[in-house]
């Protein structure tokens, strides 16, 4: 790893590595080694785990240890983290000094086949999720399959949400590899593969649309009301991918209730869902999650452009107005 990141990094003498607390007792030491074997100057900046930490309050902390560590424009960061820290690190790269370069070490499958790639840095606010953020692309993404094997079971399943997300709206023969799954140790034994497909598919939209007002979108697929879930229980019952799993799961059924979706399209996505125990619904009622998409990053003015389902492996964006979510999303329990 320390010859790799150096290849990206050649300039840098200091590296902050920031990280979060769980992810640093389990590799800060011997990932703080291998840097220092590579010629640097490492600081590593352990924040607390969880979607809580990912706020201007934390970025304010970080960004004084790295000014305390003396960095100068020449040197970087490096994230070894899932979503949070990834999140929370690179738009401390962003703004440090109006730019440090930075490098991405994901440690969970949802940041190695989504949150790492594609420049998409930010901190939530108390109104939303991400809303403070910027365009700001990693020098390198070094993804090592084996580092999730230490992970909870329920935060591969967390990752897993993503990876079925990107075979919904891209890749009918990928989301069949997900139809095949039957235990933790197929998906270890696949996601060298799942991870492939899914930085791929990424990578192509990205290209396409690097500023997300167009084909970007698509990646959104079940965030409106996952995002929705996680505030309205304050990022404490759900995970990111357990509340996107219900998003697509809510959305599909409803949207195939509509005629807009193939029928079985639903079945076929909870079906998915259920096997790697990801929720399907929540207990909250359409009504408590409308006023969180208020602040969805994805509304222009008051419409909110949604990503539908055509069928498996074919998706479109579909604005509705602001008016008509309501009636668009229907009401009751979801």
């Amino acid at each position: 790893m320390g010859p790799l990141v150096r290849q990206a990094l050649p300039q840098a003498e200091k590296l902050a590595v920031i990280t979060d607390d769980t992810v640093d007792g389990l590799y800060g030491e011997r990932f703080e080694a291998v840097l220092r074997g590579a010629g640097y100057g490492v600081r590593r900046i352990a924040v607390p785990h969880g979607e809580r930490s990912k706020n201007l309050s934390v970025l304010g902390e970080v960004l004084e240890a790295m000014s305390a560590f003396g960095m100068t424009r020449s040197d970087a960061v490096v994230t070894l983290s899932g979503g949070v820290p990834g999140d929370l690190g690179g738009f401390a790269a962003a703004v440090y000094l109006r730019g440090v370069p930075f490098v991405q070490v994901p440690t969970t499958i949802l940041a190695q086949i989504d949150s790492s790639v594609g420049g998409k840095v930010a901190v939530d606010l108390p109104s939303g999720k991400n809303l403070a953020g910027s365009f700001y692309q990693p020098r390198a993404v070094l993804i090592d399959p084996d580092l999730v094997r230490t992970l909870d079971p329920r935060y591969i399943h967390d990752g897993m949400a993503e990876a079925v997300k990107y075979g919904c709206i891209r890749s009918e023969s990928l989301f069949r590899l997900y139809e095949g799954l039957r235990s933790d140790e197929d998906i270890f034994a696949a996601l060298p593969e799942i991870i492939g497909a899914c930085c791929r598919i990424k990578a192509a939209l990205v290209e396409e649309d690097v500023r997300d007002e167009g084909a970007r979108m698509l990646l959104n697929f079940g965030h409106t009301i996952g995002h929705a879930v996680e505030r309205e229980y304050q990022y404490e019952t759900y995970t990111h991918g357990e509340a996107v799993a219900a998003g697509m799961a809510i959305l599909t059924r409803r949207t195939e209730a509509l005629g807009l979706t193939e029928a079985g399209t639903a079945d076929r996505i909870e079906r998915v869902l259920q096997a790697l125990g990801l929720p399907v619904s929540v207990p909250a009622p359409m009504e408590a999650l409308l006023p969180h998409m208020a602040h969805d990053k994805k509304k222009r003015g008051k419409d909110i452009t949604f990503v539908v389902l055509r069928r498996i492996g074919e998706s479109a964006l579909f604005p509705v107005r602001g008016e008509d979510v309501a009636d668009f999303l229907g009401t009751g329990g979801c």
